[in-house]
């Protein structure tokens, strides 16, 4: 039986995860999926539905196919309501994360970008890179 874990991915793992299939993204993304849920919120799914329909990604994926995995990713994953507005992260736009994790008390967040990375014990949930959280449950 699966173990019921909490985790939130930053969209830009997730982005990598959807293009390239032998990547730590890809990896850390399957790995969390087989060990406990994936939480998004309704602005994290928002973000991840205008990045992933931008012109500049039809070199990877045609757009039908980028719908598709974001429909898909929407089953696999859970809703979860954010309840907390926290203001800690350098780039405004990625406290999204931050408040996620924080709602519904997650084990991690899963990112690769510097302004979250950066925040380190500052931020009560560790955030790892997909490489540490691999590195962590493997």
């Amino acid at each position: 039986m699966k173990i019921d874990r909490l985790f939130v991915f930053d969209n830009n793992v997730l982005v990598s995860a959807f293009f390239f299939k032998n990547s730590n993204p890809r990896r850390a993304l399957d790995l969390a999926l087989s060990l406990g849920r994936i939480l998004r919120s309704e602005e994290t799914l928002e973000e991840l539905w205008e990045v992933l329909v931008r012109p500049k990604f039809d070199r990877y994926l045609p757009l039908s196919e980028r719908i598709y995995l974001l429909r898909y990713f929407e089953q696999l994953t859970q809703h979860y309501s954010v309840t907390v507005s926290l203001d800690l992260c350098r780039d405004k736009k990625d406290d999204k994360f931050l408040n996620l994790a924080f709602s519904a008390k997650a084990e991690c967040i899963i990112s690769g970008d510097y302004d979250l990375l950066s925040l380190g014990e500052e931020f009560q949930i560790p955030i790892l890179t997909p490489v540490q959280f691999i590195d962590l449950n493997s």
